[in-house]
């Protein structure tokens, strides 16, 4: 454990996905996503009986407690920290494999993924603060940690609080700047975490894992614009994974459909091809309102579309980001365009344009 007056400071970065929503929820499926500069930061400092947990989000809800038995023994019981929580334990599961001894520290959390009104822009704050404590606290008790092993504590301790979800806010997290991700197949984890010990899960590969980092070609110009109302993303993914057994075939087309349109899109990054990579984010849109048709999901609501439809007529091409319903609809265009226009025109409509850049991970 570090020296007790030090303050360890660490931050993850939000995310944004660019295409294959939904499908990735199905294990070895591909989506393209992005980490911007926007940050959950989580600072530990050692402390002598109490601890507390506090975020600049939820000062009311601050919580403090002790330690029993080797245990976190909470002073109140009703608070919104459940994937801090998760965070903590997966990450003292691990120091226990190391034997090291746990302590207790002070845990505080400030974040950047809501508007000044606390307003979710859809960043994925539930994983940015997951990956957040759990690189923190690895560097309190001094865990050996890489990105590998990073993405796995960190999605262990977020699917054990949402249960769905593909887990790829947590890659774009850990890993940064644009990344191809294919999803494993979480039903194995559940198994696995009751037949397997903890470090062996850990070190071991996990079915349908991959995560490629992605170069994009010179001229592209990713822009944000947000719609000012929040998305559930887990109610979104519900609503799409109870409809998805009555229209089977549907889904199943929407499914290969999809994956064929990442893989060429995914080619596009790999060959610098702006052209491509935009003709590929069309059939996205395309494929998802398709989804939409026999889910009711709601994914591109009026606004969403007004927002890609302005983003055409300057030259760019645009899709929802993420489950849709709100948040963030996403644009690429070439640099070369006049974007100055694009985004007036956005604003004109009530579309916030986000200033966020692309943020690369440190090794």
């Amino acid at each position: 454990m570090k020296g007790h007056d030090v303050l360890i400071s660490v931050k993850a970065p939000g995310k944004l996905y660019i295409a294959g929503e939904y499908a990735v929820v199905e294990a070895g499926f591909p989506a393209i996503i992005v980490a911007l500069d926007q940050f959950v930061t989580v600072s530990i400092q050692a402390a002598d009986q109490i601890g507390s947990i506090v975020s600049s989000q939820y000062q009311e809800n601050s919580i403090y407690w002790r330690r029993e038995d080797g245990e976190m023994v909470f002073d109140n019981r009703d608070n919104p920290f459940h994937y801090i929580l998760s965070a903590i334990k997966v990450t003292e599961d691990y120091a226990k494999t190391l034997e090291k001894p746990l302590g207790i520290y002070h845990l505080t959390v400030e974040s950047d993924l809501d508007s000044h009104d606390g307003r979710k822009y859809g960043l994925g704050s539930s994983a940015a603060v997951t990956v957040a404590t759990i690189k923190a606290l690895c560097k309190f008790y001094d865990l050996p940690v890489d990105h590998d092993k990073l993405f796995k504590l960190a999605a262990i301790a977020h699917f054990t609080v949402q249960g769905n979800g593909s887990l790829g806010d947590i890659a774009a997290s850990v890993y940064g700047g644009w990344i191809a991700y294919h999803s494993f197949d979480r039903e194995w984890l559940k198994l696995a975490q009751k037949n397997y010990a903890f470090d062996t899960l850990l070190d071991m590969d996990w079915p349908g894992l991959n995560v490629e980092l992605l170069t994009p070609p010179a001229g592209l110009k990713l822009l944000v614009g947000w719609t000012g109302s929040p998305a559930s993303t887990s109610h979104l993914v519900d609503r799409v994974a109870l409809n998805k057994a009555k229209q089977q075939g549907d889904y199943q087309r929407f499914l290969e459909n999809s994956k064929a349109c990442l893989k060429r899109m995914i080619n596009g990054f790999r060959e610098q091809n702006l052209k491509a990579i935009q003709a590929e984010i069309n059939v996205n849109r395309d494929l998802l309102n398709q989804l939409d048709q026999f889910t009711h999901a709601h994914i591109e609501t009026p606004l969403l579309q007004k927002l890609c439809d302005i983003a055409q007529t300057f030259g760019g091409v645009a899709k929802t980001s993420g489950a849709g319903g709100g948040d963030c609809g996403i644009a690429i265009i070439d640099q070369k365009n006049d974007i100055s226009k694009l985004l007036a025109s956005w604003q004109a409509h009530q579309i916030i344009p986000l200033n966020f850049n692309v943020h690369h991970v440190e090794e």
